[in-house]
């Protein structure tokens, strides 16, 4: 893996985004490399990105409108090549099942509770770079 990690984040909620960065912070975890975010309010933003590669794991807000992250996520796993693993933002734990549906590799609830998202890209992450070795 290089020395950094390319994360997108998606929401059409600047305070989601925010709440993103400052959970994973500039590395979720020692073990992991620093990560540089890249933020998307759209769906063809989110597309244009991951067109242009170099997405290591990408965070999608389940809440977002008009394109939720879940049906972005089952999107991004149909049409992108080797698409990149997805953390899930939801917004009830009721939803792991949509979640599952949507193809995520992980999820977690909002509002965004700092360890438990570190924790849950940090692994996103490893795995990433596991298939990369």
């Amino acid at each position: 893996m290089q020395p950094t990690a390319t994360v997108l984040i998606y929401s059409d909620d600047a305070n989601t985004r925010e709440q993103v960065r400052l959970a994973a912070g500039r590395r979720p975890a020692p073990d992991v490399p620093e990560v540089r975010f890249i933020e998307c309010a759209t769906l063809p933003a989110v597309l244009k990105e991951l067109d242009h590669g170099g997405i290591d794991v990408c965070v999608l807000d389940g809440e977002a409108v008009p394109a939720g992250g879940m049906g972005v996520c089952r999107q991004i796993k149909d049409e992108v090549f080797q698409a990149p693993p997805v953390l899930l933002l939801m917004g009830r734990p009721q939803d792991a099942w949509l979640a599952t549906w949507s193809r995520a590799e992980a999820a977690v609830t909002l509002p965004v509770e700092p360890v438990e998202f570190a924790s849950a890209l940090a692994s996103l992450l490893r795995s990433r770079a596991a298939l990369s070795a």
